[in-house]
């Protein structure tokens, strides 16, 4: 067989495998999700049963946080503690508006057993930013419109900023909303951005303890713990190749690795930089890209796009590269460690500048 007939039929057998990975990531998730709810439950039930005082509860997630996070790890803080709170008391049937198969059967004398309306497409994520709609009927509505439409979080996100229930409610003409919500929501989905993260937490490699390494051996971690960097990767990525040649009449070049994402149906290109990102590295990123394009991508697959991953980028590096303009190309820190508390608040306060310099040199500020 022909090398891309070969590449074809790997594609289709890495999505059927990252598929089933999915599958797999999913149920867990669902059984995750309703593990809060059931949280949820028995926080609030142990606090109607105690000391009517405001400070009841705060004492009671404390403790609870303290001990929970001891065992279990930071996820049990008192701020998810709270949203499991929330989660119970907006998706459980008696502060339901309409179960999600239909209409909540009479309990005709009977006392039903609560029950969770979560729909089980839907992550922890997607919850967490349900429970800020405050309107039930809305809130509903967009947990029921997410499943069926399939909405990633960010398209979540930002039909709820966008007031979509409400513009559709009040639209003597919805066909136009609709096709609006459609567009932007499919525009975001395919958006290679919102599938890219910046910076990786690649701490599951074990060279945080090492105070200088190859981008082989960085590139050999990776291979040796793949499942894991996947996962980092996030959704829809299907490994291809390690070190994936490229062929011209004249020359032989060779990328560090090669994914593809069956949700933005393209090749994803990865280049492993052990330094800061400087503008050789973006110009052969760019290369790489060009030409894996002309050589090896398919008419059915989108553009190829290149992820360069650096200890550092320089923000001049990035304003006056191509990378600048290019939607296909992108450089993103990565991290052998998770930063604490204090590394977080810098890291967050770097990137609050940056985006403040940018709105103010388009005058958008």
């Amino acid at each position: 067989m022909s090398e891309p007939v070969t590449m074809k039929l790997y594609v289709s057998i890495a999505e059927v495998i990252s598929r089933a990975r999915t599958e797999v990531v999913r149920s867990v998730n669902t059984i995750m999700v309703e593990a809060y709810w059931h949280i949820g439950r028995l926080i609030v039930e142990e606090e109607q049963q105690g000391a009517q005082r405001a400070e009841y509860a705060t004492g009671l997630l404390e403790i609870l946080s303290e001990r929970l996070c001891k065992e279990f790890g930071a996820g049990f803080d008192i701020s998810n503690l709270r949203r499991m709170r929330q989660l119970y008391n907006y998706f459980s049937i008696r502060g339901a508006l309409r179960h999600v198969s239909g209409n909540v059967p009479a309990d005709n004398g009977l006392h039903l057993p609560q029950r969770p309306i979560l729909r089980p497409e839907l992550t922890w994520t997607h919850y967490r930013k349900l429970i800020r709609v405050e309107k039930p009927a809305a809130r509903e509505w967009y947990m029921n419109e997410a499943a069926n439409q399939n909405w990633s979080t960010r398209a979540l996100e930002r039909q709820i900023n966008s007031l979509y229930y409400e513009r559709l409610l009040s639209s003597g003409e919805k066909q136009p909303v609709i096709a609006e919500a459609a567009q932007k929501t499919t525009t975001l989905q395919m958006n290679a951005a919102d599938y890219l993260k910046d910076p990786y937490i690649l701490e599951f490699l074990n060279l945080a303890d090492r105070t200088s390494y190859r981008e082989s051996e960085l590139e050999q971690a990776i291979i040796d713990k793949l499942q894991e960097f996947l996962l980092e990767l996030g959704k829809g990525f299907a490994f291809v190749a390690r070190q994936k040649r490229i062929s011209t009449e004249t020359k032989e070049f060779y990328v560090d690795l090669v994914f593809y994402n069956y949700h933005l149906k393209c090749f994803v290109l990865i280049d492993l930089k052990t330094g800061e990102l400087t503008h050789q590295d973006v110009g052969q990123m760019d290369m790489y890209v060009r030409m894996f394009d002309d050589l090896q991508r398919a008419e059915e697959d989108n553009p190829t796009v290149g992820l360069i991953l650096c200890t550092e980028k320089d923000a001049t590096i990035v304003k006056y590269s191509v990378l600048e303009e290019n939607r296909q190309l992108f450089a993103s820190k990565y991290m052998l460690y998770l930063p604490n508390e204090e590394e977080l608040r810098v890291e967050v306060e770097r990137e609050k500048r940056m985006i403040a310099m940018e709105l103010r040199e388009r005058g958008e500020e």
